[in-house]
């Protein structure tokens, strides 16, 4: 291995991009564009105990309750967008408001494959905050939370990662 391969790299953020399955039927994930804001949050449960032969408590994460908080300037003709909007909207209620995503590193490429990238798709529901935020644009504000288990995986796409398809391990 060279020294070029073994030099650390800043990864930066535009290198992991999330894609909708905006269809519903799990074949192909249209990139979600637009966002002005998509952070992750954990959300980690705790069990914290302190045993009376101890100096210091313990902390075990024993669960996760992960959300992402999303913005984004609307735009017409996205349909990721369209499909928020019309969650927004139309105030969709349990699985209506329910979408799949797959998140791709783009940084993390398989070696014998380069069009194919680790992924990890999940079921969010999506629960609106705002809208009409702004003066120069409408803005959409809210929050994706986890409705199932992450698979992890690999996306490979044909077109750039304007669109992908996503395969579990």
């Amino acid at each position: 291995m060279s020294e070029a391969d073994t030099k650390k790299k800043l990864v930066g953020r535009h290198k992991r991009v999330a894609f909708m399955d905006v269809a519903g039927d799990g074949k192909t994930y249209t990139r979600m564009t637009g966002f002005t804001s998509m952070s992750e949050s954990k959300n980690a449960s705790e069990y914290s105990r302190h045993y009376v032969d101890e100096e210091s408590e313990r902390t075990d994460v024993v669960g996760y309750a992960p959300s992402n908080d999303y913005e984004f300037d609307r735009y017409t003709n996205d349909p990721v967008q369209q499909k928020i909007a019309e969650i927004t909207d139309d105030e969709l209620l349990g699985s209506d408001a329910q979408v799949s995503i797959v998140v791709v590193d783009l940084f993390d490429i398989k070696a014998d494959t380069p069009n194919t990238c680790v992924a990890r798709k999940r079921d969010w529901s999506v629960v609106p905050d705002n809208s009409g935020d702004g003066t120069d644009a409408l803005i959409y504000k809210g929050s994706l939370k986890a409705n199932g288990e992450k698979i992890k995986g690999t996306a490979t796409t044909t077109d750039n990662w304007q669109t992908c398809t996503f395969a579990a391990d």
